[in-house]
């Protein structure tokens, strides 16, 4: 699998492969899969429920570590790096966006997306820049001491996708960001999305089950038992 043309690689997977052990019983979730992703790309990852697309996800976000295989996100070889290290390096350089948002009931919107930068180095001023900045983008200002109570379903997580970029990384990982939308937040949120990718320069990976979600995205993959067995690349247009 390539990237799409003229992009540098941002992720390259190698070799692939993820195994689980369950009782006596080994669970191939992963085999021998390689991948390309470019700079700036929007991808999208499909497949049935077990084809391994999530597994997959977490792997390059480095959340987890391959049985077998490398990974590697800009210079970063993350598939030789112990979980501490993974764990300093995620901070830096991979924004996490959830199905159901995922966000503290007791928090604001702005101490939501302020929490990733706690574990940076800057001050209180530093800090207050970068969440004001994210919430501003997308089109929160004027709710960042509402708490998650006192927000929509779009609305929260477009608080989720302010706190995944709020450190600014270079890989924004989306899990069903848009699973539990109705149609017109889903397509708010699909084209914020375009938004970090076009004008920020972000390379976005997303699993998805909607058909219409994975539309937007420049490529798709599909994984069925492991494996990729295909993939479709397109020119998404944004929708109003």
């Amino acid at each position: 699998m390539t990237s799409i043309p003229n992009q540098r690689a941002i992720v390259r997977v190698r070799d692939l492969y993820k195994s689980f052990t369950r009782g006596t019983e080994t669970i191939e979730v992963l085999q021998k899969l390689t991948l390309v992703v470019g700079e700036a790309e929007f991808l999208a990852l499909m497949g049935p429920s077990g084809s391994g697309k999530t597994t997959l996800l977490n792997l390059i976000a480095g959340l987890d570590q391959p049985t077998s295989g490398d990974i590697f996100v800009g210079e970063d070889k993350i598939s030789a790096m112990s979980e501490s290290q993974l764990a300093r390096w995620r901070t830096r350089n991979v924004g996490f966006i959830f199905q159901f948002y995922y966000l503290l009931p007791v928090l604001t919107a702005f101490e939501n997306v302020e929490l990733p930068l706690l574990l940076l180095p800057l001050s209180k001023e530093q800090r207050r820049k970068q969440v004001t900045t994210a919430l501003d983008l997308v089109g929160l200002s004027n709710r960042m001491s509402h708490r998650p109570g006192q927000l929509s379903g779009g609305q929260q997580q477009r608080v989720g996708i302010a706190r995944a970029m709020v450190t600014d990384p270079s890989l924004i990982v989306a899990d069903e960001p848009t699973g539990d939308l109705d149609a017109k937040s889903a397509n708010d949120i699909l084209n914020l999305l375009e938004v970090l990718r076009s004008q920020l320069n972000k390379t976005i990976i997303m699993v998805t089950h909607d058909p219409h979600a994975a539309e937007r995205a420049q490529r798709t993959l599909h994984l069925e038992k492991g494996r990729l067995v295909f993939e479709e690349e397109r020119v998404p247009q944004a929708r109003a």
